[in-house]
């Protein structure tokens, strides 16, 4: 099973190979070179792992400074948001029906709906992230 490829580098070191093939006559060579080419590729990945958690480190800072600001609209936005997530899931699931219910006795359209693709992805993001402090507070993280 071949490894899945997403940069368009897999294609560069296939062709590496191919040039080593061509290059060195010798096996044993050979197969230096190509253990080489793979101990590149492998760097390669791994710096790019390192990348990615050196960003997430760096994000989780900007994110401590967030919450400890002063200033209501830096540290605010994310209860806003759990606020109208909660406040468009409420109107959803409970208060649409019934307005539309009641509305049907008078003879009123129903009431309109929300895109629930929109509300749903940010409250799978926001349970997310909770779903992780609950975690830590099940292992009592905070004390």
């Amino acid at each position: 099973m071949s490894k899945l490829d997403i940069t368009g580098l897999g294609s560069v070191f296939d062709f590496g190979s191919k040039i080593i093939d061509k290059i060195f006559p010798d096996p044993a060579q050979r197969d230096e070179a190509k253990l080489q080419l793979a101990k590149l590729d492998d760097q390669g990945e791994l710096r790019e792992f390192e990348l990615i958690k050196e960003s997430n480190k760096n994000q989780a800072e900007i994110n401590k400074v967030d919450a400890a600001s002063d200033r209501f609209f830096q540290y605010g936005w994310r209860p806003f948001i759990g606020w109208i997530c909660g406040c468009g899931l409420g109107y959803q699931f409970l208060f649409q029906p019934i307005f539309t219910w009641t509305g049907s006795f008078n003879g009123l359209p129903p009431a309109p709906t929300l895109e629930l693709g929109d509300l749903i992805t940010l409250l799978g993001g926001m349970l997310g992230l909770s779903g992780l402090r609950t975690f830590e507070k099940t292992k009592r993280a905070n004390r």
